[in-house]
């Protein structure tokens, strides 16, 4: 349910905008006499939701470069790992 507003509402109304943001998680489009301006649209966004996607973004690339390194046979048996894991964290004590 992104919004679509004009240019002049980001100075008239930017509570407004803001709380929208905030609210429902979702994009608000500026736009210049009902079109995208500077040739892409420029969208607003909560700093919570942009946060979230950047996190997203991030977690897709740790993905992708994990799925590489084992496809190229990178990578080491679950188990070594976390045999590791136990020892440096002091589990294998226990």
């Amino acid at each position: 349910m992104a919004a679509i507003r004009p240019s002049s509402d980001l100075r008239n109304k930017y509570n407004e905008i803001s709380d929208f943001c905030n609210r429902y998680h979702e994009p608000v489009f500026i736009t210049k006499n009902g079109t995208g301006d500077l040739g892409v649209a420029v969208v607003v966004l909560s700093n919570a939701e942009y946060e979230r996607l950047c996190g997203k973004a991030e977690l897709h690339r740790l993905l992708d470069e994990g799925l590489a390194d084992v496809r190229s046979k990178k990578g080491r048996p679950a188990k070594e790992v976390f045999a590791d894991i136990e020892r440096k964290f002091g589990f294998d004590e226990v």
